[in-house]
């Protein structure tokens, strides 16, 4: 069976695009420009920051011209690791696909498929033509693997959405209200301590 023929056809059939490109954490420019040519081909407002980050948004369909907007969110850098003896450079090779029965698989190396099954279901999404949705709008975040710079540095006046669904996941049927990064926040706090008598 070829990734082609897996369901939902339009899904696997972006994965396999974005798995031509490589998309590790530091080395998205190629990833970005690929999603941003793939929001004006379908004719939808791109926006690309300075941070690789790209942001597409695609209008309500009849009838719900008047429901809020719902934000979706997918990061689009991969962790990258290959077995021993594989010779794959993550810089400009490919991701090999394979499906073995209802698995989909990469050939000795990481499938980036956490990350990469939100992107390809969020370009989906903005491709579809017979999905009925509120206003769209789908932001593809860089760097979340390693830094979260690309999140961290999203300008939020680009935003209108009430609700975001963020569709990174490891588990089919799951959605995850999270990220794949992480950020530790120290937070000092000025203070005075006092003793207090216990009145009764």
């Amino acid at each position: 069976m070829k990734i082609e023929n897996l369901q939902p056809e339009l899904v696997f059939n972006y994965f396999a695009e974005i798995s031509k490109v490589p998309r590790g954490s530091g080395n998205e420019q190629g990833i970005s420009d690929y999603l941003a040519r793939e929001g004006k081909r379908l004719g939808l407002e791109v926006v690309q920051d300075e941070n690789l980050n790209v942001l597409i948004k695609k209008p309500a369909t009849k009838s719900y011209e008047n429901a809020p907007t719902v934000i979706i969110q997918g990061h689009m850098d991969m962790v990258c690791e290959k077995n021993k003896g594989k010779e794959h450079d993550f810089t400009k090779d490919p991701i090999e696909l394979r499906v073995d029965g209802d698995y989909l698989y990469a050939t000795d190396t990481t499938l980036g498929a956490d990350n990469g099954i939100a992107v390809a279901m969020g370009l989906a999404l903005l491709a579809s033509d017979d999905i009925e949705h509120p206003a769209l709008e789908v932001i593809f975040t860089a760097d979340e693997e390693e830094t979260m710079n690309g999140a961290m540095n999203i300008k939020g006046e680009l935003f209108k959405g009430e609700y975001i669904i963020n569709l990174d996941s490891e588990e089919e049927g799951t959605i995850t209200v999270s990220c794949a990064g992480g950020v530790t926040a120290v937070v000092t706090i000025d203070k005075e301590y006092k003793t207090v008598e216990n009145k009764k």
